[in-house]
């Protein structure tokens, strides 16, 4: 039972000291590209959203809407 214990205390450690070795991973900086990139991009999208739905959906919409209840039948 001890050897057993020993055994799996070995492999946990050397399992532990090849993590630690690793030099592989994303930097902080890699990191906080990529989400300042999605913001960025982001932004963009919902601008150009809200200038198609206020230029050319909103006033299409506003005037189907006044001819629906203006109808004077």
């Amino acid at each position: 039972m001890k050897r057993r214990i020993n055994f799996k205390m070995i492999q946990i450690r050397t399992k532990l000291v090849q993590i630690m070795a690793d030099k592989r991973g994303e930097g902080f900086v890699d990191t906080a590209i990529k989400i300042l990139m999605a913001v960025v991009i982001g932004a963009l999208l919902l601008a150009g959203l809200y200038k198609l739905f206020a230029d050319t959906v909103l006033p299409t919409l506003t005037q189907r809407v006044t001819e629906m209840f203006n109808y004077s039948g």
